[in-house]
């Protein structure tokens, strides 16, 4: 569990700082770059729509964990839209609220007792 919470802490950390230099050279619009290259067909574009594809199955497996709450549709909103660091930060608050136990982690409580 260590070397895991680990590589999430790395991840993280490396997609912040990069953040920070990209939209300090190229300012915060991502939106228009990001559909634009899906839509001229080419490699970027396919990257950018396989990605668009785990942040959907991202926010919706954070909604699904929390039971469709008001709750847990933010934390899927927050997955659809904030991507890996969000979802890092989430696993590895996760990961110590129950104890490194893998299966809760996946299922949450009710379901990894089930």
């Amino acid at each position: 569990m260590q070397a895991f919470r680990t590589l999430l802490v790395v991840i993280f950390a490396t997609i912040a700082i990069y953040t920070v230099f990209v939209v300090a050279e190229h300012g915060m619009g991502l939106l228009p770059v990001f559909f634009g290259d899906i839509l001229k067909m080419g490699w970027p574009g396919q990257f950018n729509l396989d990605f668009l594809g785990f942040l959907m199955l991202s926010g919706f497996w954070l909604a699904w964990r929390n039971h469709f709450t008001p709750a847990g549709l933010a934390l899927g909103v927050g997955g659809f839209f904030l991507g890996a660091p969000f979802l890092t930060a989430y696993l590895l608050f996760v990961s110590f609220r129950c104890g490194g136990d893998v299966r809760e982690m996946l299922l949450g409580a009710q379901r990894a007792q089930a």
